[in-house]
């Protein structure tokens, strides 16, 4: 009996062993299931700027393009060989400056001929004009002949009727003056003639006189002048060229100062000026006081303020834009027909408007939002309402309010709630125009 009751102790003790092993066991590995506690992150450096709050104009934008005020393409009148280049390409020419020479000597023989047939004419006149003369004489001459026979009839015929002097005499008499009137006619119809004749005479010297100054001007031709001042471009034609009125341009000579400005608007936008401007007389007024800037194709904007000079007659049926043109001084002439640039002007205020940096905007699908950093450090991602760029800025016309901080720099690194360690951002933010 005493062995049984040794043998189930023994059983018992082995049992509890394997049990406290087993919790052993099942303790320890729980214990390694276990993970270590993970450390805060730590916060993100990232650069703020305030909001700010100030009046900025709303400038309008248009891309421009140069050219001359007055662009004179200069060709020849007349054909022949170019003798002589006489300027500097690209160089200042004035108004009536030498710039080609064509060869002269057929337009000077052609002159002369001219001349000689006008001397020749004048003769001719000069004849006519006494062949005119004596017809007058005789017309002279003839008439006082019959008003001596007309004498004659008159005396005679109360003297016949008187049986004074014989019928034969007054016959004789009457006979004679019908004989003046035919010499008086015929006298009057060689003066029509010779008046016919200076006449034809005259109008030949004038033809023979039109061809003399026609000469005259192809033989000025042969200089080829600057109509204008301005600038001579390159030559299109060298010495030795055969050219005529038809052979295209020698050259163009350019007027730069001032230099004309082409762009376009839209016809919203003519509309809303009109609309501003509603009389001829407030447009006028609105025309001279509107400054006009130009940025240059490297990014620089001209120091010389433009002018409105006129708006072209109709709207672009197929663009739906008017054309305009400025006026800028250009000293120097230092810009040249052909260059781009932008056309900006001032097309409205906005008083007191909060900007923000649009570097620390990001837009997606239409959404705009910014990072707000608050007094405890953490970001809030803010969705708000933009409204017109100005330069390098945003102006936000809901969701921020003066005084909160926007990320501007390090803004791919945050997310909301994270916390941050904020200091002032070190970039430019041009807020307005000078």
């Amino acid at each position: 009996m005493s062995l049984l009751i040794k043998h189930k102790l023994t059983v018992l003790a082995v049992v509890a062993a394997a049990c406290v092993v087993l919790i052993a066991i099942v303790v320890g590995a729980g214990e390694s299931n276990k993970k270590p506690a993970t450390a805060a992150p730590a916060p993100v450096d990232v650069e703020i700027v305030q909001v700010l709050q100030q009046d900025v104009h709303i400038y309008g934008e248009w891309i421009g393009t140069l050219d001359g005020m007055v662009n004179a393409d200069i060709k020849a009148q007349v054909q022949g060989y170019v003798l002589n280049k006489t300027y500097q390409e690209g160089s200042y020419v004035r108004k009536g400056d030498l710039l080609f020479e064509i060869d002269p000597r057929p337009f000077q023989a052609a002159l002369e001929q001219a001349g000689g047939q006008l001397s020749q004419t004048k003769g001719q006149v000069q004849q006519a004009m006494a062949l005119l003369s004596e017809a007058r004489a005789r017309l002279t001459q003839a008439e006082a002949n019959q008003g001596k026979t007309q004498l004659d009839v008159d005396r005679y015929t109360p003297l016949a009727r008187q049986g004074v002097i014989p019928q034969q005499d007054l016959d004789n008499a009457v006979q004679a003056n019908l004989a003046t009137k035919a010499q008086v006619n015929a006298a009057k119809a060689a003066v029509e003639t010779a008046e016919a004749a200076v006449a034809a005479a005259r109008a030949t010297a004038q033809s023979a006189e039109a061809g003399v100054r026609n000469a005259e001007l192809n033989l000025g031709f042969t200089k080829v002048v600057s109509p204008v001042d301005g600038i001579a471009g390159i030559a299109q034609a060298q010495v030795g060229n055969l050219v005529n009125p038809s052979s295209g341009s020698l050259t163009t000579v350019s007027t730069l100062d001032p230099i004309k400005v082409y762009f376009t608007v839209t016809e919203q936008e003519y509309l809303n000026y009109v609309r501003q401007n509603p009389g001829e007389a407030d447009r006028r007024v609105a025309e001279k006081l509107i400054a006009l800037e130009l940025v240059l194709a490297d990014g620089t904007t001209y120091p010389q303020k433009g002018k409105f000079f006129v708006a072209d007659r109709s709207v672009d049926q197929k663009t739906g834009a008017i054309r305009l043109a400025a006026l800028f001084p250009n000293p120097g002439n230092k810009l040249r027909p052909g260059q781009y640039g932008r056309v900006r002007a001032i097309t409205a205020e906005r008083h007191g408007s909060l900007l923000v940096p649009q570097r620390a905007v990001t837009e997606l699908q239409g959404v705009y939002q910014v990072a707000v950093v608050g007094n405890d450090n953490k970001v809030d991602i803010r969705r708000i309402k933009v409204g017109e760029r100005v330069d390098s800025m945003w102006i936000v016309t809901d969701g921020l309010k003066l005084g909160d901080s926007v990320i501007a720099e390090g803004l791919q690194k945050v997310r909301p709630g994270s916390e941050v360690r904020a200091r002032p951002f070190l970039g430019s933010a041009v807020t307005e125009r000078p």
